[in-house]
Order: C-alpha cells, then sequence, then structure tokens
C-alpha cells in the first residue's frame, strides 16, 4: 500500500493489522547540477540565512563566497586570515568561527564583515544559533564552549566533561553538542537551553561522533569513520 494517513493510522491503531502491512515509499529522485565556486580553496562549511548562501574556506586564508541561488558564486574577503571551519547564520548575522585562533567573522549579508574575537585560543569546530544566543565547541580536548550574542564578543562556556567537542546544533528549544572522545571514541554529548549551563547525556555506542543537525523533530549525529549514526 502507498504510505497515507490511512495507512498510518491502521498501523497505529490496530498494531496486528499494521504488521501485515509494509508501506510502500515512492524513492523521490534528485538531479544534482554542478557549480563553481570562485576559487580553489579548502570549502569547509555553509550556510543560509537572509535570502543569501555563504561559504568559508578552511586553509590559513581570508577567503569566503556569497551567492543568492547557490549557483553563480561571488568572492567575498573576510577581515583577517584564519582556519574557517564553521558558520551559522542567526540574529541578522553570518557567524565564522575559527579552528585554531580567537579570529572571527561577521556580516549582514555575506558581503560586508566585521571582526570579532573568541573567548580563547581553541580549536573551535563548530557554531550553531539558537534562542538568541551563538554557541561554538571546541575540538582541543577540554570542556571549552563559548556564547555570544552577535558573533563579535564572546563568553568562555563549560562542557559537563572533557572530551573533543566536535558538534553543535540547535533544536525543539535545546543545544545538542557532541564528542569525539577524549581518544577519538566516545558516548558523551551534552544539552543546554540558553548555551551556560549544560546536562550530560549519552549516545548510544562509543564511537567519534563528529557532525550533528536537527529536522523533523529528530537531533541526527554522524560518527567520522565507521557506520554509527544514532537519533
Amino acid at each position: 500500500l502507498p504510505l497515507t494517513s490511512y495507512t498510518s493510522y491502521l498501523v497505529s491503531s490496530y498494531p496486528a493489522l499494521g504488521a501485515l502491512i509494509v508501506p510502500v515509499i515512492t524513492p523521490v529522485t534528485y538531479a544534482a547540477t554542478a557549480r563553481t565556486l570562485p576559487s580553489n580553496s579548502y570549502w569547509s562549511s555553509v550556510a543560509y540565512g537572509n535570502g543569501v548562501f555563504v561559504a568559508v574556506a578552511g586553509n590559513i586564508s581570508a577567503i569566503a563566497a556569497s551567492s543568492t541561488d547557490g549557483i553563480t558564486w561571488t568572492a567575498r574577503t573576510l577581515p583577517s586570515a584564519a582556519n574557517y571551519w564553521s558558520i551559522a547564520y542567526g540574529n541578522g548575522v553570518f557567524v565564522a568561527i575559527p579552528q585554531g585562533g580567537t579570529a572571527t567573522a561577521t556580516s549582514p549579508d555575506g558581503i560586508t564583515w566585521t571582526a570579532g574575537t573568541m573567548s580563547s585560543n581553541s580549536q573551535w569546530n563548530s557554531v550553531a544559533f539558537g534562542n538568541g544566543v551563538f554557541v561554538a565547541v571546541s575540538m582541543s580536548i577540554g570542556t571549552i564552549a563559548a556564547t555570544s550574542t552577535d558573533g563579535l564578543t564572546w563568553t568562555a562556556r563549560t562542557l559537563p566533561s572533557s572530551s573533543y567537542w566536535s558538534g553543535v546544533t540547535f533544536g525543539n528549544n535545546s543545544f545538542l553538542a557532541v564528542s569525539g572522545g577524549t581518544s577519538g571514541n566516545s558516548t558523551a554529548a551534552a544539552t543546554s537551553t540558553d548555551g551556560v549551563t549544560w546536562t550530560s547525556r549519552v549516545l548510544p555506542t562509543n564511537s567519534p561522533w563528529y557532525s550533528v543537525t536537527f529536522g523533523n523533530s529528530l537531533f541526527v549525529p554522524v560518527v567520522y569513520g565507521g557506520t554509527a549514526a544514532a537519533s
């Protein structure tokens, strides 16, 4: 049967009957079209906001690019050279953070950028926005995190355990940070509604968790090397 509200109702309301029903989901195919960025670089992260896509590069440089349609890209210049590793949009600005160093950069449109300063020199690996605040986590071993309302001035925060904190996202009124562990594997995670006070959580397998996102009412982290995912 096709997967419809009717079959979903049967499955949930009549489990015995529902066990005999195998929904068929028609696969959706997407055609990917090659596009060209304005320069050859280690493009590390991309974000969308205010009608524009913005990408930053992870090689020590001031390279960025912006596009209103993902097709035509224009080279942009960040205020200083750094290993920009992650970018997020919120509060009307894009915020890029460095993996190593203290240089951050903010922009309302991906064109004009302003320099900011992280709370410490660290291997900042991921940044997310939610509840009016940006939250960044670090791959330097420790409990290092940081928050900012504008991406320019940052305040040091403390995660609940020492680890390589590799990814952070926001959803369902909460930040979720995941960890790659102190030796490349971990079950450590942490949640916070404000980026200030964190609560320790446990992931299902001891793995090098690296990236996490939120959508369709679920947090989904994945590992760097391996087949593990979680929800």
